[in-house]
């Protein structure tokens, strides 16, 4: 069995928020412990009225995840991320897309919601999704 395929994978969701950067260095933190890796990834997915943003001249949502991604980076590392780090980009629904991708993973690791538990449920907050559904541990960071 080759290093990779027998390293500790740890997936987080990155959605820009402080609760996600710390969920990205938490992820790393673990990842380090367990003699793992971690994959930081953000989900984009172009709105249900795609054509109206388009229309508006607001049309890079992808290049905006992408930023996103590159800034919490950043904000959890600095200019050089670990080497035990990569980055990637989803296109997707965010809860349906996370679980996907952390299939098999060791842990999902997500921000809280911003808004309290309660409020978070009743909008369907992607932590709450993922929480309720994943097939993998799922770590909660505030």
């Amino acid at each position: 069995m080759s290093e990779t395929a027998s390293a500790v994978r740890i997936v987080v969701g990155v959605d820009g928020s402080s609760a996600s950067v710390n969920a990205l260095r938490e992820g790393a933190r673990l990842a380090v412990e367990l003699g793992g890796f971690v994959e930081a990834v953000a989900v984009w997915d172009l709105p249900a009225k795609h054509a109206s943003y388009a229309a508006l001249g607001i049309d890079s949502f992808e290049e905006g995840a992408r930023k996103i991604l590159s800034d919490a980076l950043f904000q959890a590392f600095g200019e050089h991320p670990p080497d035990n780090v990569s980055a990637r980009l989803i296109q997707g629904q965010p809860a349906g897309a996370l679980l996907g991708f952390a299939e098999g993973a060791r842990m999902l690791v997500v921000g809280r919601p911003g808004q309290g538990a309660l409020l978070g449920l009743l909008l369907g907050s992607v932590s709450a999704a993922v929480v309720s559904k994943s097939s993998v541990p799922v770590l909660v960071v505030a």
